[in-house]
């Protein structure tokens, strides 16, 4: 992507935001688009397809803060003709490269090179007749990072599991290898650039650069382009890959596949594939760090005389002691029965007992509560709030 098509193209348009929505408003709304422009849900559909590629390059920048930070101020000052180009005459001594690479420019999504500084630098140098070739046109640019979805019950994001997972996505063109050109030929450096990819105008006192239009800002030529990619040099495909989700991991938890991204241009490397885990919750446990949860209902009798309770783990069953007196809301704990830590540790399991009250007593059962009632009626469970009402009473 040229520094021109990143400056013009309104990604915040594309994903469906303002450009000053939150990170989080970003992220809903790109996850929200992709899930319904997807090739797997639209097969067949090129619109969806090429709607899908635009949000997933918007998403790479405005998605990314740092890029992000960079696009905003890249477009607030190019963006409605302001600083355009480099000065001639008595401007001259005035160094824009300088100025791009203060500003730590990183460049498009995806981009691994020198970026919008290296990239502008060349264009107010070769503005101010500086410039040659091997420009950043021609430069190699990491490949783009990529992400998908997959979702996990909750016992397999505890314990871990190889899943499955297919993905459409750019790739390097089988047929052409990524020249662009018809097997047998080979891309030329574009006459009018010299293989920059820039070409310079002079209008008075000020002279400016801007992507050439014959070879479209990439500094070669294509006389006959690969019948599969267009010229393009990448395709999309469906690919198949088997990914190893470690034990342990959490609702929204991304996982990093280096090298599984899109591929890079002119050499360099394929950006990464990030897998956001999603965990379907269990109808009975829950999870605390690497601790699980579970409510356990039990009897007033059980709280107060004191029981022993069979419960269930993951991996089966467990005897739990309740003591005589326990409360209601106590949390008991089983020891090693949580999330395998990676260091080798295991959370524990954490029980809290719930008293369950009873809807609908038969005769005999509400006579004896009777009977415990008036045999206990001594003892106040509530002697702060019984201060409290009496203090209230008075004034």
């Amino acid at each position: 992507m040229s520094a021109r098509d990143w400056i013009d193209k309104d990604f915040y348009r594309e994903l469906g935001v303002s450009s000053d929505a939150s990170d989080a408003e970003v992220k809903k709304a790109y996850r929200k688009l992709a899930r319904e422009l997807h090739p797997d849900a639209n097969p067949g559909n090129a619109d969806a397809e090429a709607r899908f590629k635009a949000v997933s390059e918007a998403y790479g920048v405005v998605g990314d803060p740092e890029k992000r930070k960079q696009y905003d101020e890249a477009r607030s000052m190019f963006g409605a003709g302001g600083l355009r180009g480099g000065f001639g005459g008595g401007g001259a001594g005035f160094d824009f490269g300088d100025v791009f690479n203060q500003q730590g420019f990183a460049g498009g999504a995806g981009a691994g090179g020198g970026g919008l500084g290296d990239l502008f630098g060349n264009l107010f140098n070769r503005a101010r007749g500086g410039g040659g070739p091997g420009g950043t046109a021609t430069r190699p640019r990491r490949g783009a990072d990529v992400e998908t979805d997959v979702r996990l019950d909750f016992v397999e994001a505890v314990r871990g599991a190889t899943v499955p997972l297919r993905l459409s996505s750019p790739s390097t063109c089988d047929t052409c290898h990524g020249s662009g050109a018809r097997p047998g030929s080979s891309p030329k450096t574009c006459p009018a650039c010299g293989g920059v990819g820039l070409v310079s105008r002079s209008q008075g006192a000020f002279a400016f650069s801007e992507p050439c239009r014959d070879c479209r800002g990439t500094g070669r030529i294509v006389d006959d382009p690969c019948p599969d990619c267009g010229g393009e040099g990448v395709n999309t495909k469906t690919r198949t890959l088997t990914v190893r989700i470690p034990a342990g991991v959490e609702d929204e938890q991304r996982i990093r596949l280096a090298g599984q991204g899109e591929p890079g241009r002119n050499g360099a490397a394929a950006g990464d594939l990030y897998v956001r885990v999603h965990v379907t919750p269990h109808p009975l446990f829950g999870r605390s760090g690497d601790d699980l949860t579970l409510k356990v209902p039990v009897t007033f009798p059980e709280l107060t005389l004191g029981t022993t309770l069979t419960v269930p783990t993951l991996d089966g069953v467990v005897s739990l002691q309740v003591p005589p007196g326990t409360t209601s809301g106590r949390v008991l704990r089983v020891r090693d029965k949580g999330v395998v830590r990676r260091d080798g540790k295991t959370g524990h399991l954490l029980v809290t007992l719930q008293v369950a009250v009873p809807t609908d007593l038969p005769d005999a059962a509400k006579a004896a509560l009777e009977t415990y009632a008036a045999a206990t009626a001594d003892f106040n469970p509530r002697p702060d709030l019984t201060a409290l009402v009496q203090k209230a009473r008075q004034t």
